[in-house]
């Protein structure tokens, strides 16, 4: 009897491991929490935009998420290398980095705008002429102020490249530079919160995507599939609204 109690014992353990649950994958996620709303320090963690939707892909899609805060120039980098798993940065879509890795749906549209210290009664005439300029680096604002502005001789001051736009906006407060080219949704955090202005938005009509290490098809169908799952569900608008 004793014996037999301890096969039905052992069948009973078997069918219970059997049917558990597996543990949900963990993807690291990287980000430059400098950028807000989407991604920036609030009491030591990492919040914003882009960390709320990829808690409700993930919650969608069944996948849990952690956040590695990095300078923005060494996400694609940290992608490829396989120390990230996605790149969730407010990072825009362009020829040159669908060559390197793999981009989602779109799920947010900007521009370029540009930033000067408020009071210093400076304008768009800051991007012309010997004046000086600062982006962080890597970004399409870095990018745009290259090739249209240093490139072709309009601005012959210095062009001054942050690890991130904190320091960059730092610097403008402290009168070290004229004026800082970002994307406009983070302008215009930056003029609600520190004594900065907006004065002028480049059209440059950008959209930002999730990426993921080149070729990794089924990480980028999870992540288009919790997309659509989460604009469908509504909370897509509800997560713009809370921030934007």
């Amino acid at each position: 009897m004793k014996k037999c109690l301890f096969y039905l014992s052992v069948i009973a353990l078997a069918l219970f491991v059997s049917v558990a649950p597996a543990s949900a994958k963990t993807y690291v996620v990287g980000t430059s929490a400098g950028f807000p709303p989407f991604e920036y320090i609030q009491d030591g963690k990492i919040v914003g935009f882009d960390v709320d939707l990829m808690k409700a892909i993930a919650e969608s899609q069944g996948f849990e998420v952690k956040f590695q805060d990095i300078s923005f120039d060494s996400l694609i980098p940290g992608l490829n290398a396989g120390t990230i798993d996605i790149v969730a940065a407010g990072m825009t879509i362009t020829e040159e980095r669908a060559k390197v890795v793999d981009f989602t749906e779109p799920y947010y549209s900007a521009n370029q705008a540009l930033l000067v210290k408020e009071g210093s009664g400076n304008t768009l005439t800051v991007l012309f002429g010997n004046h000086n300029i600062a982006v962080q680096t890597g970004t399409t604002g870095d990018l745009w102020v290259e090739e249209n502005l240093e490139k072709t001789g309009i601005l012959t001051g210095k062009v001054t490249r942050f690890d991130t736009f904190v320091l960059a906006i730092q610097d403008l407060i402290n009168g070290n530079v004229d004026g800082v080219v970002l994307d406009t949704p983070v302008a215009k955090r930056y003029a609600a919160e520190k004594p900065v202005v907006m004065v002028a938005e480049i059209i440059t009509g950008e959209q930002y995507g999730l990426a993921v290490a080149k070729g990794n098809k089924e990480l980028l169908e999870k992540l288009n599939k919790g997309l659509e799952e989460v604009k469908a569900s509504g909370k897509m608008d509800e997560l713009l609204k809370k921030y934007f």
